[in-house]
Formats: structure tokens, C-alpha cells, sequence
């Protein structure tokens, strides 16, 4: 499990795909340094499972359903990443209980100067949009934000400059694809209600 608290920006350094999976060696020094093999972490809100770890990098493997499912299917040698341990057990949830299992795309809109901020803008696959209100949580390539907007076919999240400094989102433009993961207990909500629906 993860929070949304990106830690690291971290690098693709090297990028090798076979038959539709892809093995990537990202280096992330910090990360690196409180993983060990096995562990899970999150990259662009994926997660995914460090096969080796050195001083400064880690390796993952990503089989073909997850390419498939995330915008990873779009990286390359020296694309940066949101990267997040996992949480371990006594440490703050400063974010929001987050999976690290995508459940869409969004596309990029706009990204446009707000104070001293930005306003992110994305178009939201349809199937996830009953997930979204106002005030609530949502994951944007790993990253735990507020929507400030939600509208039929558009979302919209306020990045403050600490947000802009600490991940990948401040470089994004019009067109990006981002992975998304709704909140979690929306879903576990919809699906309750749909047993007591079909128990009467």
C-alpha cells in the first residue's frame, strides 16, 4: 500500500522490452536505499516489484497486462518517474490509501499558471468518472491530489509549488497520458451497494 507521497523523482536508465513485457533499470538512490529485492514500490503510480537492487538503482519487470493498463507502455531511457515506497507500519498516512493499481488513462487537457501554482486539467476515461467528486481523493501517476473540479469528461486538481518541485507533474503538457486509480473505498462502497441491490 501507498499514500500519494512522492519521495523521489526518479530516472529510466535502461529500458529493455520482449514480447510485449519490459524490464526497466530506474535509478532512484533514496528509494534504492531502504528497498531490498521483493519489496513493492510504486512508479507513476504502478506497482511493481524491485527484482534487484543496487546502491542507486532498481530493477522491475512489467508484464504485458500492465503495460497494456498504464502509460509505463510509453517510457523510454531517461524518462523521469514518480517513485514511492511502500508504507511500512507506523509511518504517517499523508496522503491517501493508495493501491498502486491503475484503473485508467487520462489525457492531459491543459496545465495553466494559478497563483503560485498550477491547474492541472485532464480528460477522464468515462468508466471512472462516478468515482470522482469534488473534495475527494484521486491519483494522478502516483501522486495523492484533491479534485478541485469534476465534470462530465473533465477533472481538475490544484498543484501547489511544493507538488510542482517534488514530482513529474509540473512537466506534463497537453496530449500526456497519466495513470489514474480512483479512491478505493468509492469502489468498495459501489460494489456494497450493489450486493444489498441484489439482496433486497
Amino acid at each position: 500500500m501507498f499514500t500519494g507521497i512522492v519521495r523521489e523523482v526518479g530516472r529510466v536508465a535502461a529500458l529493455d522490452r520482449e514480447d510485449g513485457s519490459a524490464r526497466l533499470r530506474v535509478r532512484a538512490p533514496e528509494t534504492a536505499s531502504r528497498t531490498a529485492v521483493g519489496d513493492s514500490v510504486s512508479l507513476n503510480g504502478v506497482c511493481l516489484t524491485a527484482t534487484e537492487v543496487t546502491n542507486a538503482e532498481l530493477t522491475f519487470d512489467a508484464v504485458p497486462e500492465t503495460l497494456t493498463r498504464s502509460s509505463l507502455r510509453l517510457l523510454h531511457e531517461g524518462s523521469t518517474l514518480n517513485v514511492e515506497s511502500a508504507l511500512r507500519a507506523g509511518e504517517p498516512l499523508g496522503g491517501h490509501i493508495v493501491q498502486g493499481h491503475v484503473d485508467g488513462v487520462a489525457r492531459v487537457l491543459s496545465l495553466d499558471a494559478e497563483g503560485e501554482g498550477m491547474r492541472l486539467k485532464v480528460e477522464m476515461p468515462d468508466e471512472l468518472e462516478r468515482y470522482c467528486v469534488e473534495k475527494g481523493s484521486i491519483t494522478l501517476d502516483g501522486v495523492s491530489l484533491t479534485v478541485a473540479v469534476s465534470r462530465p469528461g473533465r477533472l481538475e486538481v490544484a498543484l501547489v509549488p511544493h507538488t510542482l518541485e517534488a514530482t513529474t507533474l509540473g512537466g506534463l503538457k497537453p496530449g500526456a497520458e497519466v495513470n489514474v486509480e480512483v479512491d478505493v473505498l468509492a469502489k468498495h462502497v459501489e460494489r456494497l451497494l450493489e450486493a444489498r441491490g441484489r439482496l433486497g
